[in-house]
């Protein structure tokens, strides 16, 4: 019998033009103990069909038609009141981003014994004993401790059990999960994939699980319902969508997927396929004779604690050290590594950006270190930095055009007149029309804001460009568009990169070489290929070995990862680091002896 079954939902919002459906004639089951994937771009629909079926959606401004059966009632026909006892009750929900969604001034343990008491009648105290037994439930280590701690102590990954322990505090039937593991690590999304998937068998659960990802997707899924502005596309067992996609939407976002092991033992980064399924030819672009373009040597970045009225230096965060690499032209090294290991503080340090402690940074012969505020400006035409979110590094006030030659006319390489011809000449360049330069940053998609960030950057002729994070929050196939355009600029102008990222597949994709970091540490670094055809640190293949890949046939597969948060790179202030030592494995590939994993 289905728990929940969804008839003809359309769902439209108030706009200055008048009514616009947003969701349109969608409609599906969802059985007890089966998980139901909905799949698709952003603004393809998937959320606010989950906001229509929670009635969360603001009324006067949102207008939903159609039937939503829960357990035989029809949720739309229900007052506020009535939605109330449902809501957190028989039915829960999991946003995607736990900080928005969590109290800050409340500890954990109270916002999970809340809906104990709110629908259950349970008095405070015994409500708090239900909310640790929970904590426990869902893997949270010293659960009575962290129980009285607030959001803003605990890891994402912690946080997002919190979410699911509060969600499960009145055992629903129906769990409904909007992208619960998109902004986390391959290792701690594992853990919560895994998660669901135990906690689902144990209460025979309903599960409406909302992703882009077609790889978790493939783990977690059932059935899978695809959408694309605002309609369903096609909807089927997960199987028979992987083996015999309907639609062609469907299609390119199996095609942009990406999997382990795509590449072989190539030594060369490839292109994702076009819409027509081609793939093209890699080229090497690396400048093997010529000296290091970027040279890092023992690089070491630290943050101190201070406390007292005194203000004294009680410990330090030690968030890089003793990093060294090198970089060619033409060439690009992956910085891989779960949040909080030191990967972009290293990216920000090595731009001043974030002073080291010590360590030289050489960039085209010159140390970066001993530049004055005017040639260190100076020096940053050479050397660029992406950010992961380009709408937060975009002024809102400012058109694009201008966003784009600002830097050009500061760095006085450009007037104001050539800085606007070499705008429309940039936009083209990475696929955009030179009239959108009129435009403000919030009328661009996800993907298209990063393609401008990518321009502004390539405006001052870089020599580097430092990729912080610049596609893990985008969709598969915005994803895949912005990589294969970041190759083909790396061919066309010989750009170096240092990419940041903890995305293992789209590693595997676009990288020469690869630097995998654990603690403000590199603990394994070598050729791609050698990396990921033979890890040699326990840490690099834990992170391998969490990576979701698009293939069903490992729905019921249990991979058992170990539940471990990353160790607090938090020291005294008198710590000194013990000395490392790297052990040649395979033709420049160096693995860290005897370093925790």
């Amino acid at each position: 019998m289905s728990v929940l079954s969804i008839r003809d939902l359309t769902t439209a919002f108030s706009t200055s033009s008048g009514w616009k459906n947003v969701v349109e004639g969608i409609g599906f089951d969802v059985d007890a103990g089966e998980t139901v994937a909905i799949v698709g771009e952003s603004g393809s629909g998937k959320s606010v069909t989950a906001l229509s079926v929670m009635g969360l959606l603001p009324r006067g401004k949102t207008r939903v038609s159609g039937e939503v059966l829960f357990r035989g009632k029809n949720l739309l026909a229900l007052s506020d009141a009535e939605m109330q006892d449902v809501r957190g009750n028989e039915a829960a929900m999991i946003f995607q981003e736990p900080m928005t969604s969590l109290n800050p001034v409340m500890t954990v343990g109270r916002q999970i014994a809340e809906p104990i008491t709110r629908h259950r009648g349970v008095p405070r105290r015994q409500a708090m004993k239900e909310a640790i037994r929970l904590m426990d439930r869902v893997r949270i280590p010293a659960a009575a401790k962290r129980a009285h701690e607030y959001p803003h102590e605990m890891s994402g990954g912690m946080l997002q059990r919190v979410m699911i322990a509060t969600a499960l505090a009145c055992s629903p039937k129906l769990l409904i999960a909007d992208e619960p593991t998109t902004a986390l690590d391959v290792t701690i999304q594992a853990q919560i994939l895994e998660l669901i998937k135990e906690l689902q068998a144990e209460d025979h659960m309903a599960v409406m699980f909302i992703t882009h990802d077609m790889g978790v997707v493939a783990e977690i899924a059932d059935r899978t319902v695809v959408m694309f502005r605002s309609k369903m596309m096609e909807a089927g067992p997960t199987e028979t969508i992987f083996a015999n996609p309907a639609t062609d939407y469907t299609r390119e976002l199996l095609a942009a997927a990406p999997r382990l092991g795509d590449l072989g033992e190539s030594p060369l980064p490839r292109p994702y396929p076009d819409r027509d399924g081609i793939v093209a030819p890699a080229e090497d672009t690396v400048d093997k004779d010529g000296p290091a373009l970027l040279d890092v040597e023992n690089l070491t970045t630290r943050f101190d604690l201070k406390k007292g009225v005194l203000g004294r230096v009680h410990a330090r965060v030690h968030a890089v050290e003793n990093v060294s690499f090198r970089l060619r032209r033409g060439e690009t090294l992956a910085l891989v590594g779960e949040s909080g290991c030191g990967k972009s503080t290293t990216g920000r340090s090595i731009l001043r950006l974030s002073e080291p402690a010590r360590g030289k940074v050489t960039l085209a012969g010159q140390d970066v270190g001993q530049l004055s505020r005017r040639e260190l400006m100076k020096l940053r035409q050479s050397m660029q930095m992406i950010f992961q979110d380009p709408f937060s590094s975009l002024n809102p006030r400012m058109r694009i055009g201008e966003a784009i030659a600002e830097p050009m006319v500061a760095h006085s390489i450009a007037t104001p007149a050539e800085a606007r011809e070499r705008v429309a000449s940039l936009l083209q360049q990475v696929g955009l029309s030179p009239d959108m330069g009129n435009r403000w940053p919030h009328e661009f998609s996800g993907g298209q804001r990063q393609r401008i960030a990518i321009a502004r950057a390539l405006g001052l002729n870089p020599k580097v460009i430092i990729a912080d994070e610049s596609v893990s929050a985008l969709d598969v196939t915005i994803k895949a568009q912005v990589v294969n355009l970041m190759m083909k600029l790396q061919q066309e102008l010989g750009l170096a990169y240092l990419f940041i990222s903890h995305d293992m597949a789209v590693v595997e994709r676009i990288s020469h070489r690869v630097a995998v970091m654990l603690l403000g540490e590199i603990v394994e670094i070598g050729p791609r290929a050698r990396i990921f055809a033979n890890p040699s640190h326990p840490y690099t293949r834990r992170l391998l070995s969490a990576v979701p890949e698009p293939d069903p046939a490992r729905r019921n597969m249990r991979r058992n990862i170990p539940l471990q948060e990353l160790k607090s790179p938090i020291f005294p202030a008198d710590f000194v680091p013990p000395e490392r030592v790297y052990d040649p494995v395979g033709p420049d590939h160096f693995v860290m002896r005897d370093a925790a994993a």
